[in-house]
């Protein structure tokens, strides 16, 4: 412990915390793990530590829904991607959120909402079968742990570059923090927690753009000292640099963003990944259900304000201490100069412009991120391993009690696994190249299959399985050849020499979708389909969708769904 003590203030330290700082962080300790001693006694039946009894109104379904996703992918990954793309980072919200979740809502939600399933794996059994159920929930619950440690290790970088913290020690406390207050509450806790961090992420975080735009002299003028600072205009453009991978500086072209990750790891992540999903299924009744996302949609155009403007910011504001611009470099090579690394920027920033008492509540606010995603991560991975393997093939029609305790101890379980998959990080150039594989592995292919499922009735069980499989396994794959194979490898799965790794996983979601696809239909036609009767509740065109509820055109989900895209649009032409 003195060894562990010592090592902690022998790290670098940028600041040191005043005694509200630290006061503000502690509650915030505290009252997260006060919430889960307090709903505990509401998480004792499996509906109720799963799905939160399924009572969550659409606002709070809403901003949990977007909440579990404002991790250290949010926070600390895009701000260090704007950092280092420029605006392009925003697709990330707008074509790579939006359209998803509002798809989501309106046409996806009324089949995982009527069908009563726990789980994205637990639909899959209900259309395909249990091979698809099983490939899909290990798949996932792989996924979700290393997932977890992301915003694991991206809290343990907060601590270390603002207060000198030790790596090891952040991991723990962050882990420790969260494992008890989902362990004890179940799903209902997390929510709950979501629903003030997102709160307590906007008080943090937007002290940052507000005063850094103002030091800059406001939108226009920082687009001109960006410009001069890296020597090009692409990096403030949102499309009109699209037109060819070396346009821009993410080397990347339209075709990837627009189907990669518009059409693809979006569509995936937004209305398969069960971290996600499962917040709204919590949602009271079916309107609240399709509403939960297109709530969620309108907030998250709004996230790139305090995350990629932050990124933007320091391409132009960021000095040494001798009055030179400061430059960012990759995770490996900071490790080896000392220099601060691209997901370190978010940090930097606020220490820039937070003093006594600010400091706190904006630490505060990223470690509430961070605890967001792992508590999101975690409580799905318990889900998931509980209902799709532990009770589809370890032990089944077991007392409901008893896949409670389960889920409790699969806390504990998944949260140790992923403070092992937080180091494997530290070897990653950065946090978003590290998420953006893992993606296109299980996402990708995860969609082709419940797509198809739920639009195609001739797809049959076998196809399903095989579809799923092949598209997993053809994208890493082609990652292993991409590693191995280098920059011609790299141009051969990116169609062009010039682009960069971060086309190349778009590119690879985009193909493994493809073989998905294109497996479970060769395959679907040559095998037997389930009777159309017993698609009832599964496929469209074989199910009669149940009123929601909404009697006016202002309480109708897809009102609010086509003012959301109206203003996505918008915003799209805003920053062309």
């Amino acid at each position: 412990m003195t060894h562990l003590a010592f090592a902690i203030f022998n790290a670098r330290q940028l600041v040191t915390l005043s005694w509200p700082d630290i006061l503000i962080l502690l509650l915030y300790f505290v009252l997260v793990i006060f919430i889960g001693f307090y709903v505990k006694d509401s998480a004792n039946t499996s509906e109720e530590f799963f799905l939160a009894g399924r009572e969550m109104t659409a606002w709070i379904a809403g901003l949990s829904f977007v909440s579990a996703n404002l991790g250290s992918l949010e926070l600390m990954g895009w701000a260090g991607s704007a950092y280092q793309y420029g605006i392009l980072a925003t697709h990330w919200y707008w074509v790579g959120a939006i359209p998803a979740m509002l798809f989501l809502g309106i046409v996806m939600m009324p089949f995982y909402y009527i069908s009563k399933t726990h789980s994205v794996p637990g639909y899959l059994q209900l259309r395909f079968g249990e091979g698809a159920r099983g490939l899909s929930a290990i798949s996932f619950g792989l996924m979700t742990i290393l997932m977890s440690g992301v915003n694991m290790y991206a809290m343990a970088v907060v601590m270390r570059t603002v207060l000198g913290w030790n790596i090891t020690f952040s991991i723990w406390i962050g882990a420790a923090t969260v494992a008890v207050y989902v362990m004890l509450g179940g799903l209902r806790s997390a929510i709950i927690n979501e629903v003030l961090q997102f709160i307590l992420i906007w008080a943090g975080a937007a002290l940052i753009p507000i005063l850094g735009l103002i030091e800059a002299g406001g939108w226009k003028n920082l687009k001109a000292q960006i410009a001069v600072n890296v020597g090009s205009n692409d990096y403030t453009h949102l499309w009109s640099t699209l037109g060819h991978f070396k346009d821009n500086p993410m080397g990347i072209n339209w075709v990837g963003i627009v189907f990669g990750l518009g059409a693809i790891i979006s569509f995936g992540y937004w209305t398969t990944d069960f971290l996600v999903v499962q917040r709204v299924l919590s949602a009271n009744n079916l309107r609240a259900a399709k509403m939960a996302p297109i709530i969620g949609a309108a907030f998250k155009m709004a996230v790139p304000f305090i995350v990629i403007v932050p990124g933007l910011l320091a391409l132009s504001v960021l000095k040494n201490a001798d009055g030179s611009t400061m430059h960012l470099v990759s995770t490996e090579i900071a490790q080896k100069t000392g220099q601060h690394a691209y997901d370190e920027v978010l940090p930097l920033m606020l220490i820039r412009y937070c003093g006594p008492g600010v400091l706190g509540l904006g630490i505060t606010a990223l470690v509430a991120g961070f605890m967001s995603g792992m508590a999101g991560n975690v409580s799905a991975f318990s889900t998931v391993w509980t209902y799709d393997i532990y009770g589809a093939y370890i032990k089944k029609n077991a007392p409901d009690k008893h896949y409670v305790a389960v889920g409790r101890w699969s806390t504990v379980i998944g949260m140790l696994i992923s403070i092992m998959s937080a180091y494997i990080l530290a070897h990653a150039s950065s946090i978003m190249d590290y998420v953006q594989a893992l993606f296109s592995f299980f996402i990708a292919p995860l969609f082709g299959t419940v797509i198809l499922g739920m639009l195609w009735k001739r797809a049959t069980g076998a196809g399903g399985f095989w579809g799923l499989l092949a598209g997993t396994v053809s994208s890493i794959a082609m990652f292993v050849y991409v590693q191995t194979g280098g920059p011609s490898a790299l141009a051969t799965i990116a169609l062009s020499p010039d682009a960069k790794p971060m086309a190349e996983n778009m590119f690879r979601a985009l193909w493994s979708w493809l073989i998905c696809v294109l497996v479970t239909v060769v395959v679907s036609l040559m095998t037997k389909p389930k009777p159309v009767s017993e698609l009832d509740g599964l496929v469209y065109g074989a199910t009669a969708i149940p009123d929601d509820g909404a009697k006016t055109l202002f309480q109708k989900p897809i009102f609010w769904a086509g003012v959301v895209g109206v203003g996505f649009i918008i915003l799209n032409v805003i920053f062309w």
